[in-house]
């Protein structure tokens, strides 16, 4: 594998800077001039790699969604076990994944994502990746007849509809004991869905 250009690494340190800037003052408050200033560069620099603001932020979007899959990455040629399940889902609803990305700008874009058709494709295909992936480990644990599902495919589906909802709401919620019971409570009832116990 190649090393990185140093186009590359200068333009993936413009969109790092970008995001910690925009978590910090928002994306609406966030300009390439700001951007330039927390990294101590001249504008043009930026507007070198990214020749609009419109630019930067689809590359954030990137940038966002690329860590969102890094809740888990699925080896297809591995046999999975209830064990490594059993981790999956505890990464799943962990705040730990939670603070790969910064929840605001995360849904900042999702709701741009009804109104920009790019947008939308980006998060589809991040979304329908996850899904996948899961669905890959349910059915390779259903052959092994370590699990009795129906169907692999739709259960990763639900999976999915419960967490997305989960961390909608616990993004809201500033009660850190709450939130350590309310994942708590969740994996239960996932567990529950893929007919296991804890």
């Amino acid at each position: 594998m190649g090393r990185k250009s140093i186009k590359d690494t200068r333009k993936q340190e413009i969109i790092q800077s970008f995001y910690k800037v925009s978590k910090k003052i928002g994306y609406n408050n966030t300009s390439i001039a700001k951007v330039a200033k927390e990294m101590d560069i001249n504008p043009s620099l930026i507007i070198h790699y990214f020749a609009t603001k419109e630019d930067l932020k689809n590359a954030l979007i990137d940038y966002l969604l690329e860590r969102y899959l890094l809740i888990f990455k699925i080896d297809h040629e591995k046999d999975y076990g209830l064990e490594e399940l059993h981790q999956i889902v505890d990464r799943l609803f962990s705040k730990k994944w939670n603070k790969l990305f910064d929840d605001s700008l995360f849904y900042d874009f999702y709701a741009e994502s009804f109104r920009n058709k790019k947008i939308k494709r980006k998060y589809i295909r991040i979304l329908d990746s996850l899904r996948s992936a899961l669905t890959i480990v349910l059915t390779k644990l259903n052959e092994q007849q370590l699990l009795k599902l129906t169907d692999p495919s739709h259960t990763a589906d639900l999976i999915f509809i419960f967490l997305d909802g989960a961390y909608f709401y616990l993004s809201l919620v500033e009660d850190k004991a709450l939130i350590e019971k309310r994942l708590t409570q969740y994996k239960e009832e996932i567990y529950d869905l893929l007919g296991l116990s804890r």
